[in-house]
């Protein structure tokens, strides 16, 4: 019987022990041991901070982005090994795709959305400058740098992939090593999926590791820089936030705990429209994938009082098309639970649930194909039935293929029911009417960490109520942790400190490497637009001008492109505008003026010009004014794939009474040596 290994302090570690037996969720074949016997917990800490670390914050957010999308890339290349494991642990091909596939999705989102949003930098800047003092020679601003510490991640049981990667990912952009400790009872994929990330030789050294078996005192070695994200049940998140350690250190602790999702159907979804026909396959569908075993599942669904009965049979007709058994049998549509010992959990909570609700769907006997349904997790789904002012749908979850109904009379009424689930991952509305759907988001808001609302024009592409996305946060208020997970950029910033630093804009720009307003220019013989991008440096600066603004101008402007707006045709019209006090020139024409002035026209290192930002018209151009344009190089970006980079210029265009009369940043494309 095969020992399942760590990976510690550089190197797989076989445990000293005989450990604690895992067993096949279908067969009830034990095909593993696990424990973590003999690892030291303090010394792979150490390991991670200093030697994952410094390795991971030598590169910079695009270097590990581009290194997270090679690796989705080789997972992808060993999937039917990891879907092989995964049927062993009750999930079917669908239950699978969601795990392993979902995964590596994580991955690759999170490697574009960082090329994407963040600079290739080892330094985040968070925010515009401030200006602190009148002068403009001091200033401030928030930037974010890895923390020195290690992710150390706890996983539930249901997502014995996902669940890894959706920590790991965000981290790892972060430039902060992992530590994943997986749930024993199907902890044998998570170390198939170790194995495979560590043979990619992706990874730097040291930026993930792995501990199969219990915790022991790894919490005992936490420092101030280390952060703890977990997933599995309140009872023990609180066990795990309160320790001495986490206390101690203010160790940033995000926690993913129990949930009593609910999904609301909106009284004007009736028998026959599109809209009650998604609640209810939307509803078997989350009862049944992997078994019911999500933390995103619908525990409670609400459903106008006038429409339960009509719900209460669809459902159970879908219910009863159900085939469940052997999860590799391409006929099965719903497999085992982890193992005989989470049957019992949710029979156990079952019964809780059934002191104050009726079966409408489901039954202790249950019948299965390709499999022994006395051996394997098996359960039939279960479909209750509670009445409005029931306590238990409120209090405990079945966390299996369990749902109850419950009747509402109001949407204050729903959404009073919604709240007693006193915080949840997520919350869906199925209607087609816009306004109830905005009186149950807005109200149900502040109780839920996501919220779906579904209808027949978005149904075709919804990803469904129980799915995260790695741009979207994952948690929620409450018993259902109060932590937030993936959330794009917002994951990645978890992990990093944010730090206000004061200044002058010399300083400032050497911090952030970003030239910013104030700070040192450098004017050459040789034009901008002549270097490449090796050879461009912050602050260097080209003006150009002056170039007079005429009324033919103007007029000609305005006659070309159409836009014959009366402040820049009507006298007596602009001069009544409280803005003008007479004829201006367009916006546009006194940015299309200084781009003339700006560019160097031959072909050379500067590609393209695609795009402006944050363009601000601050002073009215009127005829007769001068413009002269200062044109500064404020950041450089180099594409790690590419022959060329971006560049950010700053541009101000000022009149001959030195007023800026446009601000904005010009966006290029420039080629590389």
């Amino acid at each position: 019987m095969s020992l399942l290994r760590s990976y510690v302090s550089g190197r797989w570690h076989v445990p000293d022990a005989d450990g604690a037996p895992l067993h096949d969720a279908v067969t009830g074949e034990e095909i593993a041991r696990i424990s973590s016997a003999g690892v030291d917990m303090g010394a792979a800490l150490s390991w991670g901070r200093e030697v994952g670390g410094p390795a991971l914050r030598e590169l910079t957010f695009h270097q590990r982005a581009q290194l997270l999308k090679a690796l989705g890339l080789h997972l992808k290349e060993h999937k039917d090994e990891l879907y092989a494991l995964s049927y062993r642990t009750g999930a079917t091909k669908a239950d699978t795709w969601i795990d392993v596939d979902g995964g590596i999705g994580v991955l690759l989102g999170y490697a574009s959305k960082a090329k994407r949003e963040l600079p290739n930098d080892t330094v985040y800047v968070d925010g515009a400058l401030e200006p602190l003092g009148r002068g403009g020679t001091f200033v401030g601003q928030h930037i974010c740098t890895p923390l020195r510490g290690v992710a150390v991640q706890i996983n539930a049981f249901n997502f014995p992939m996902w669940g890894p990667l959706e920590k790991f990912a965000p981290a790892f952009i972060a430039g902060v090593p992992s530590l994943i400790k997986p749930a024993s009872q199907t902890a044998y994929v998570t170390e198939k999926l170790v194995e495979l990330m560590l043979a990619s030789g992706l990874l730097p050294d040291g930026s993930l590791q792995l501990v199969s078996g219990s915790a022991g005192d790894l919490l005992d070695h936490l420092t101030a820089q280390d952060l703890v994200g977990f997933t599995g049940s309140a009872s023990t998140a609180q066990h795990l936030r309160t320790h001495q350690a986490v206390i101690r250190s203010s160790v940033r602790f995000n926690a993913e705990a129990d949930s009593l999702n609910c999904s609301i159907l909106g009284p004007d979804a009736v028998a026959g429209t599109p809209e009650f026909d998604l609640f209810v396959n939307q509803l078997v569908s989350e009862m049944t994938t992997k078994a019911g075993q999500k933390c995103t599942a619908i525990r409670r669904a609400l459903v106008p009082a006038s429409l339960i009965d009509e719900v209460a049979e669809a459902t159970s007709a879908k219910l009863g098309g159900i085939v469940i058994g052997n999860p590799a049998n391409r006929d099965v549509k719903m497999g085992a639970l982890a193992g005989l010992e989470q049957r019992e959990e949710v029979r156990r909570s079952l019964k809780a649930l059934l002191e104050s609700a009726s079966v409408v769907y489901g039954s202790d006997e249950v019948t299965v194909v390709d499999a022994d349904a006395e051996r394997g997790a098996f359960m039939s789904p279960m479909l209750l039935r509670a009445a409005s002012d029931a306590v238990q749908p409120h209090e405990v979850e079945a966390f299996g293929p369990v749902s109850t109904l419950l009747p509402y009379n109001s949407v204050d009424d729903a959404i009073a029911l919604a709240a007693r689930g006193a915080g949840s991952l997520v919350g869906s509305v199925v209607t087609g009417d816009a306004s109830f759907a905005r009186d149950v988001v807005l109200g149900v808001a502040p109780w839920h960490g996501r919220v779906l609302v579904l209808d027949r024009e978005d149904a075709a592409e919804s990803t469904g109520h129980g799915s995260p996305l790695p741009m979207l946060v994952h948690g929620g208020p409450g018993r259902a942790g109060g932590g937030e997970e993936m959330g794009g950029m917002r994951g990645v910033l978890h992990h990093m400190q944010r730090t206000a630093v004061q200044g002058s804009p010399r300083v400032l720009s050497a911090v952030t490497n970003r030239w910013v307003t104030g700070a040192p220019r450098t004017t050459e013989d040789v034009h901008p637009f002549r270097k490449t991008l090796e050879t461009l440096r912050l602050g260097d600066t080209v003006v150009a001008g002056p170039r007079t603004v005429t009324l033919e101008d103007i007029e000609h402007f305005a006659e070309f492109t159409g836009d014959t707006f009366y402040a820049h045709m009507d006298e007596e019209a602009a001069a009544a505008n409280p803005f003008f006090g007479g004829r201006v020139a367009h916006g546009y024409l006194v940015v299309s003026f200084a781009a003339g002035l700006f560019v160097s026209p031959e072909p050379g290192p500067v590609l393209a010009n695609y795009g402006l930002e944050n363009l601000r018209f601050v002073t009215p151009t009127f005829p007769g004014d001068e413009l002269t344009v200062t044109l500064t190089v404020k950041q450089i970006t180099p594409r790690e794939d590419q022959e060329y980079g971006e560049v950010r210029w700053d541009a101000d265009v000022a009149n001959q009474k030195g007023e800026s009369v446009a601000r904005y940043d010009v966006l290029t494309l420039v080629a590389k040596r």
